[in-house]
């Protein structure tokens, strides 16, 4: 199976000159999901992870409600990539079926298997109410993620998405050259080792577009803090879904742009770490 990394040649200027130098840089491989001896969507993503992956992407593209809707998966490499074969339990065949037949008119408009644009801005369910988190959970759960980046403390370029729950710190960690891939991934952890995402929040590396927030509301975490600004339509669509989107997390502080009544600020007492 392909790696996640290679080691490379190259030549490193500085002022005092050029020398000879070596870098690991991430793998970025062609990822194939097919459903029942039907192609569904072509991923460019870092090759480990692969059956969190599966199960994650499925999960949050509404495929499937639990590990148990796929009956069979296999991990197959081509000379092209890779390719995660699944079969699927009834009656999510026949729903994914029905789903392809509408999709052979002439209107699709070719977005990863759906077919319209209010598909692809689709609004996520509904979160429940409830779910607090104060200031200092937040800012220890940006703490904690960097020493779990193993794969960006060798490349630096690649995004994690994790989860962090009170009282138990980061549960799961995944990363991958794709932003949406690490995030499916994560799905696929949780959904895999039954966690449920209703008590605690997801942390991004990344800037958070509509689709991040799509697939945080499909895992059910009521919170979602990344490092970077949401786009415009992320920010609507965090408010429609009842999610509390924290962004611009930094080691001086962070911004709520949606819902804020889940973020208080906690005991007086309760020391809020500096995160580097």
């Amino acid at each position: 199976m392909r790696q996640p990394t290679v080691a490379v040649a190259s030549s490193v200027w500085r002022q005092q000159g050029t020398t000879a130098g070596e870098r690991i840089i991430p793998e970025e491989t062609a990822i194939a999901f097919t459903y029942d001896g039907g192609s569904y969507a072509v991923m460019m993503a870092t090759p480990q992870n692969l059956e969190d992956f599966a199960l994650g992407f499925s999960f949050t593209e509404g495929l499937i409600a639990s590990p148990a809707d796929i009956r069979q998966l296999d991990i197959l490499e081509h000379d092209a990539g890779i390719e995660l074969r699944m079969w699927l339990t009834e009656p999510r065949a026949a729903a994914l079926g029905e789903r392809r037949r509408y999709l052979a008119g002439p209107t699709g408009c070719g977005l990863c298997g759906i077919d319209s644009l209010d598909e692809a801005v689709r609004t996520p369910r509904r979160l429940r109410d409830g779910g607090a988190f104060t200031a200092a959970e937040i800012m220890r759960a940006l703490e904690a993620l960097p020493p779990r980046q193993e794969l960006n403390r060798q490349t630096r370029a690649v995004h994690a998405a994790a989860f962090w729950r009170p009282g138990a710190g980061l549960l799961a960690v995944r990363e991958d050259v794709g932003r949406h891939n690490a995030l499916d991934k994560l799905a696929g952890a949780l959904l895999r080792e039954g966690v449920s995402g209703e008590d605690g929040m997801v942390v991004l590396t990344s800037r958070v577009s509509v689709e991040m927030v799509q697939k945080t509301a499909a895992i059910g975490a009521p919170l979602l803090v990344a490092v970077s600004a949401p786009t415009a339509l992320a920010l609507r669509t965090a408010q429609t879904a009842g999610l509390t989107l924290v962004a611009v997390a930094r080691g001086d502080g962070f911004e709520i742009f949606t819902h804020p009544s889940r973020v208080g600020k906690g005991n007086n007492k309760e020391t809020v770490p500096n995160v580097a």
